[in-house]
């Protein structure tokens, strides 16, 4: 690992991890200074595998202190680097934060439907998945999920937005029907600067690898 400046926020990184992704936006959105590393996740690195319980990615070093899990870093970065991206009352918060994990939950499905073996198989995630969409629409409150204004929910949903209008463009492309508001707050969310700017140039082209054998 090459000399990193200890003063700056160092994220450790996949390219094309959605969590990893999460991390990148909030950064962004604060116009933090940070240094980046990628990894390999097929070839660990030891310097890695010795910071990182879980052998998972994202991994923040500040300093000689790691954090891991991107809702964590996320966290942190909020309290740090002000204004804060959650609304201030307490219940709100806590709800916005399930949502987060709920979008995790999302990703989880969507990779299932990437890799499944059989059509069958397929059917049975993508109906999963579009019932979770629609589950996740019923949270949206306006413009962002609170309204007018985005929150971090909004931004940490990102990736999951992302992945779902390439599965939309590719290969389901009813996955948005009848989800209107869920289709506006994308757009809404895909335009923010940091998101823009979390996205690799070759995303598009590397996400639709390795899976959707089912489409063949």
């Amino acid at each position: 690992m090459s000399q990193q400046d200890s003063t700056k926020p160092h994220l450790i990184s996949f390219r094309y991890c959605p969590f990893v992704q999460r991390s990148l936006i909030s950064l962004h959105q604060k116009q933090v200074a940070f240094d980046l590393t990628y990894i390999d996740l097929a070839n660990k690195p030891d310097w890695f595998l010795a910071i990182s319980p879980l052998g998972k990615v994202p991994v923040l070093k500040i300093g000689d202190v790691v954090l891991f899990e991107s809702s964590v870093i996320n966290e942190y970065l909020d309290e740090i680097y002000p204004p804060s991206l959650h609304p201030a009352d307490p219940l709100q918060k806590a709800q916005h934060r399930a949502l987060v994990e709920f979008s995790s939950a999302i990703l989880g499905t969507q990779f299932q439907l990437k890799m499944a073996k059989s059509k069958e198989d397929a059917q049975k995630y993508e109906a999963q998945l579009k019932g979770q969409l629609k589950h996740l629409q019923s949270y949206i409150g306006g413009k962002f999920i609170a309204g007018e204004q985005y929150h971090l929910v909004d931004l940490a949903c990102a990736p999951l937005l992302e992945r779902s209008l390439l599965i939309q463009k590719h290969f389901i492309a009813d996955l948005f029907d009848g989800l209107d508001a869920l289709t506006a707050w994308t757009d809404n969310v895909m335009a923010l600067d940091a998101v823009q700017k979390s996205i690799p140039d070759d995303m598009e082209e590397v996400s639709l690898q390795g899976g959707f054998n089912w489409q063949a």
